[in-house]
């Protein structure tokens, strides 16, 4: 498959990113710094995200508690950054789209 890009994710459960964590904060602040620098939004917020429902991943769902949420980016320095601000989260890499999957932004929250 052609066109396939390497996404880098934090992973932790959508309670502790979205309710326990100043993650709305520091992904505004990381939009500021982009638009400062006129750089285009390479990371997005994904609530239960359906690439943890790929073989691959499967450690990675075993590992994180349910349901869980991720922030993913095609920049490995966003997630670096992300890691050292979060600490208690998982840290991972896939290739997509790819058979098992196909759209790497894709939540089952709206499946």
């Amino acid at each position: 498959m052609s066109d396939q890009t390497t996404y880098y994710f934090v992973l932790a459960s959508r309670k502790f990113l979205l309710e326990e964590n100043p993650l709305q904060e520091s992904l505004k602040e990381r939009q500021k710094n982009y638009a400062e620098r006129k750089k285009a939004i390479d990371f997005w917020l994904v609530d239960s995200p359906a690439f943890l429902e790929s073989p691959e991943m499967a450690t990675f769902k075993q590992q994180c508690p349910q349901p869980a949420a991720a922030v993913i980016s095609t920049d490995i320095q966003v997630i670096r950054w992300l890691k050292l601000r979060l600490e208690f989260v998982a840290t991972g890499e896939f290739v997509a789209p790819s058979a098992t999957i196909p759209d790497p932004l894709a939540s089952l929250v709206n499946a």
